[in-house]
């Protein structure tokens, strides 16, 4: 079992990882070095090596981590109320904004493609990117769904992953032509059907309950 890292060696680690993501953004994976790296965060060699022992390999695993988080943590705190239609659009801004500003960088996709997509390591941080992005979109359809916006049969599940696999297609197309609208297009469609489907749903509710038998009068005339 690995040993509790001290508030200090948390703190000496972090900074350690955060340089290396820095020196990544600005030099890409043949310009970062541990040299480099060191020189960023203010640490020795032996202290890089404390924290990680098996080297470039593992110090940039652990930044994979680090940008996997980033990756949500930019979308909130919209990602994380996503209980209504104006706080789906917020979100929207606030993603399609963060992905103008990436560009065709993206340290995610660079890091999985150094580290390889068959490292059990690297695989297991973007499939749990995914699955807690996916959640958190799930948990924001059936927000929607429990407030009675969204049909009570809706598949929840489905839409989700639906909506995650448009951004992703919309910011790989941003990556290759830099341009942003193909994602402002998927997430609008997506976001806009949604709407569409709950507006039945809404309206249903609040429409009057019929007075005492004017249900039968209906039916019967």
């Amino acid at each position: 079992m690995a040993k509790e890292l001290t508030a200090k060696g948390k703190a000496t680690r972090g900074r350690i990882i955060d340089a290396a993501a820095e020196v990544l953004r600005e030099s890409g994976i043949e310009g970062t070095t541990l040299e480099g790296v060191m020189a960023r965060s203010r640490t020795s060699k032996s202290q890089l090596f404390h924290y990680f022992p098996d080297g470039k390999d593992q110090l940039l695993l652990a930044v994979a981590q680090y940008e996997a988080d980033q990756v949500l943590d930019v979308q909130q705190p919209y990602l994380g109320r996503l209980d209504s239609w104006e706080a789906w659009q917020q979100w929207r801004d606030v993603t399609v904004r963060h992905y103008e500003e990436q560009g065709d960088h993206c340290p995610i996709g660079t890091l999985s493609l150094y580290l390889g997509r068959s490292t059990p390591g690297a695989r297991a941080v973007v499939i749990e990117l995914l699955h807690r992005w996916q959640e958190y979109l799930a948990v924001g359809i059936r927000a929607l769904r429990t407030a009675g916006h969204l049909p009570a049969g809706l598949d929840v599940d489905e839409r989700a992953a639906a909506l995650l696999a448009a951004i992703q297609g919309g910011v790989t197309i941003l990556q290759a032509t830099g341009r942003a609208d193909h994602l402002r297009a998927a997430l609008d469609l997506a976001i806009g059907d949604l709407r569409r489907l709950g507006e039945p749903a809404s309206a249903s509710a609040s429409a009057p309950a019929p007075a005492p038998g004017e249900d039968r009068a209906r039916a019967r005339g």
